[in-house]
């Protein structure tokens, strides 16, 4: 018997039977809701992140306002390389900046091997403080970014459209790029194992720029990392899911990976998916975020046409293609969130 009064979302990664289909939302936590950002004003990003007390107030908020099947803990997939070394300063109206990019093999030689424990232990105590105060209502999900996304943000220095530098790591300091993904999948494996410990009942792995490499790359750099980390996890007997936006062409291959769940993002059709990974994982997504613009009565119908490409059986997480926009109304949110658990009911 299941201790949570909502377990929908951990029934149907495992593709156990359920009631009617979860959902939940990527960046549910974050500057759509007002009462994120009353708390937020006057405190930087990063202040929030290490605040355990504040982090812990952020990820009830979606649970309560919004009525999400699951919280998932106000964190930042960039704190690992922020223990590692990297001088990192999130900035509101650009993004991350990091003012040591790492470019070579002496930069790699440099990096901090890091504690999750010690060194990230205000995440820990987040989801400690947040579990207590859930107090069993919906499972809590904890995450980190894959090995090749927080590459990107280590060699580029921040976002890039063009992954000038990553990719010429890749192509002119392979081994260099190698030695850096195997540090940081051994720093993710230790520190998603930590939060697991802590209470996270599910996790995610965020490959946000997996569409930035060709897949004859995405399979030498990207995919065999997330293998690890996936296995890695097995002693813990929770479910994973790993969302590599853009890496439709390695459907195939992550649906291989260990991983009880795929994310999707909206530019492949869940019916496209389920036909090529078969009843192998679970599969979470995948409405266009933008969609939470429209009418709430629009968003009902596109929320209809997504669970009937799934149809009754279980194994779908629904959820946005990427995270929700800061901009979109609440109630939108919450338009969404309601004709999920009206119309998929079994």
């Amino acid at each position: 018997m299941s201790l949570f009064k909502n377990d929908l979302i951990l029934r149907a990664a495992r593709r156990e039977p359920v009631e009617r289909t979860p959902v939940w939302m990527m960046r549910q936590a974050g500057r759509y809701l007002p009462q994120y950002r009353a708390v937020r004003e006057g405190r930087s990003f990063l202040e929030m992140c290490k605040t355990p007390e504040l982090a812990t107030e952020v990820t009830l908020q979606p649970v309560d306002l919004i009525g999400v099947d699951a919280a998932i803990i106000f964190s930042d997939i960039l704190v690992i390389p922020e223990a590692m070394g990297s001088n990192l300063e999130l900035i509101e109206s650009k993004g991350p900046v990091i003012y040591n990019p790492v470019r070579t093999a002496s930069d790699v030689e440099n990096l901090k091997v890091i504690d999750a424990v010690s060194d990230l232990g205000y995440v820990l105590d987040a989801i400690r403080m947040t579990k207590k105060q859930l107090n069993n209502r919906v499972p809590l999900i904890g995450f980190s970014g894959a090995p090749w996304t927080l590459l990107t943000y280590m060699v580029e220095g921040g976002s890039s459209k063009s992954f000038k530098f990553s990719k010429s790591m890749i192509m002119d300091q392979p081994k260099t790029a190698h030695r850096l993904l195997k540090d940081l999948s051994f720093a993710i494996s230790d520190y998603l194992i930590a939060q697991v410990e802590a209470g996270a009942d599910i996790i995610q792995i965020f490959d946000s720029w997996a569409s930035a490499l060709d897949p004859v790359y995405y399979e030498e750099f990207g995919l065999p990392y997330i293998e690890f980390i996936v296995d890695s996890l097995k002693v813990l007997d929770v479910p994973v899911i790993v969302f590599a936006k853009g890496a439709n062409a390695s459907l195939e291959r992550l649906s291989k990976s260990g991983a009880h769940v795929l994310g999707l993002d909206w530019t492949i059709s869940l019916a496209e998916a389920k036909s090529r990974v078969g009843n192998s994982v679970a599969l979470q997504g995948n409405m266009d975020p933008s969609f939470l613009y429209s009418s709430p009565e629009s968003i009902e119908r596109e929320v209809k046409r997504i669970l009937s490409l799934w149809g009754p059986e279980t194994g779908h997480i629904f959820n946005l293609g990427h995270g929700i926009l800061p901009d979109v109304p609440p109630d939108h949110a919450k338009a969404m969130v309601n004709a999920v658990k009206q119309f998929s009911v079994r």
